[in-house]
């Protein structure tokens, strides 16, 4: 159960993320916070264990607040983040546990190997990453490459397997091509059962939304 004070904290942070995030146009905006938090609360409700429900949501709040992709650098985001944790009357244990979760908790194009330990991290990142997939990962894909003047699609080019961080982020590859150079590939990186199991079926819609794609795409239907 949250306490008063965290309740007040949570219901601060809320507003303070929203402000920030509310015009973005990306795919990064509140709603994308919205959901995660609620993702994240509804697998933390059903997984085992003793679970900090204030990291979780906390984490969950503030994780795009620190992203590079929305700031000038990741130094500048994780700067942000502290300066607005500090003002609360936090351990430096909790403190600490939300800034892992955020700082290591992005797929980065895949070049980010590092497990988080917490379970609350891997809870944050699985509503994270289901987030990003399925119908609601489908919509983020195109606004995301809209805002990044990418294409849509484009036959001539095909996805990248090895990648770096400034070639995950250069603007070369298309929405399509983002399905397998991310989306396809995070069903299998889910780190809990709840989050596995969602993955499943999030994963299935895009696979037959390729498929249909395609066949629109080449005037079959």
């Amino acid at each position: 159960m949250l306490t008063q004070l965290q309740k007040k904290i949570i219901n601060e942070t809320e507003e303070y993320v929203y402000q920030l995030l509310k015009d973005d146009a990306s795919g990064h905006d509140w709603w994308h916070i919205h959901r995660v938090r609620n993702l994240t609360k509804s697998i933390a409700q059903k997984e085992k264990g003793n679970i900090n429900l204030f990291i979780c949501e906390m984490a969950a709040l503030l994780h795009d607040v620190a992203d590079g992709k929305l700031n000038k650098s990741e130094a500048e985001g994780e700067k942000k983040v502290r300066v607005w944790l500090s003002r609360y009357s936090l351990s430096k244990q909790e403190i600490e546990q939300v800034m892992e979760i955020i700082l290591h908790m992005s797929y980065k194009g895949g070049t980010n190997k590092v497990i988080l330990s917490s379970i609350e991290g891997q809870i944050v990142q699985d509503a994270d990453r289901l987030d990003a997939i399925g119908a609601i990962g489908i919509a983020r894909t195109m606004a995301y490459s809209g805002s990044k003047k990418r294409l849509i699609h484009d036959p001539a080019k095909k996805p990248r397997n090895q990648l770096t961080i400034e070639d995950y982020r250069s603007g070369e590859d298309t929405a399509i091509m983002h399905f397998y150079e991310k989306l396809l590939k995070l069903k299998n990186k889910m780190n809990t059962s709840i989050g596995k199991e969602m993955a499943e079926k999030r994963h299935a819609y895009m696979e037959a939304y390729l498929e249909e794609f395609y066949a629109e795409w080449d005037g079959e239907k």
